[in-house]
């Protein structure tokens, strides 16, 4: 077996959450809703070009039942400092971090379910 690439990443929670967590990706990282198969529960494929990298799903229970030990997800993106300005103009809070071994910015931030997210910048350096 080989491991290629990251399929999708999945967030379960309620209605309301889940909207919040869609709105967010939607409105912040430009994510787009696209389709999805007819699941017995209701939610969302978040797509970034042709493929679905986030799966949202309405439930009542928290992921897998239990608390996880879920840390963030990366993404790879490019335009720092129009990132940066979005963010600020979105009432986003993130810390930067310079990985200069890579020649990689990193941005941190949360999405609504507490989630951390962080964007990759490489070759791209901090102003």
């Amino acid at each position: 077996m080989k491991v290629e690439d990251i399929d999708h990443l999945n967030i379960s929670g309620p209605e309301n959450l889940i909207e919040d967590i869609r709105e967010f990706y939607e409105e912040i990282l430009g994510l787009k809703v696209g389709n999805r198969p007819s699941f017995s529960r209701a939610g969302y494929w978040l797509y970034a070009s042709d493929k679905a990298i986030i799966h949202l799903t309405v439930t009542e229970v928290n992921g897998s039942g239990s608390n996880t030990y879920l840390d963030h997800f990366a993404f790879r993106v490019t335009g720092l400092p129009s990132a940066k300005k979005w963010l600020d103009s979105k009432g986003i809070e993130y810390k930067q971090s310079i990985v200069s071994e890579m020649d990689q910015v990193q941005l941190f931030l949360s999405e609504p379910a507490g989630n951390g997210v962080e964007l990759n910048f490489v070759g791209e350096h901090a102003a």
